[in-house]
């Protein structure tokens, strides 16, 4: 039994590098580097959830363009927990959690009280814990997952979400576009 739990164990990581590697294969490639000297901190970040995109401003105009990873049912605006939308509207950051269990977190002040009315209404909860975060800690850095994966979250990748929580204060104004 203990041999084939290792074979299994083995097999299945296995699986998981020569996927991971297709997938990286497929990918196109990696944007070039943007220069962030002496930007400390992003004044908004919009997200474009048909167009999978973040662009974080500075001083009014976009300094940073990131691909992103959405809720796993992304079209429409959230109504309630469990339906795997990403929220739409204008947030704020606030909180942030480096113990998350996605690599680093930046928490969204949703549901707000519109929210809430709308979900009251319909007699569901409108859920909550919406962050921009990082891979799965689970994962490592090793892997970011494709598609949309997460349960209303935006996620992008381990290095990007270094760049994010390192200028994005609490108070940050986040705007998620359809």
């Amino acid at each position: 039994m203990r041999r084939f739990v290792i074979r299994a164990t083995l097999g299945v990581a296995l699986a998981l590098a020569i996927w991971a590697a297709l997938w990286h294969w497929g990918s196109p490639p990696p944007r070039p580097s943007v220069d962030l000297t002496g930007i400390t901190r992003f004044e908004r970040l919009v997200v474009e959830k048909s167009a999978r995109r973040l662009t974080a401003f500075h001083a009014g105009e976009p300094v940073l363009v990131l691909d992103v990873a959405l809720g796993f049912a992304p079209t429409g605006d959230k109504e309630q927990q469990g339906d795997g939308k990403t929220p739409e509207g204008i947030f704020q950051i606030d909180r942030r959690n480096k113990r998350s269990a996605f690599y680093l977190s930046l928490g969204l002040d949703y549901p707000r009280p519109d929210d809430r009315a709308r979900a009251a209404a319909l007699g569901v909860d409108p859920g909550g814990d919406i962050f921009i975060h990082g891979q799965p800690n689970t994962l490592g850095s090793l892997v970011t997952l494709p598609g949309d994966w997460t349960a209303g979250c935006v996620a992008v990748t381990n290095a990007e979400m270094d760049l994010l929580w390192s200028r994005v204060p609490l108070g940050t104004e986040v705007e998620i576009r359809p």
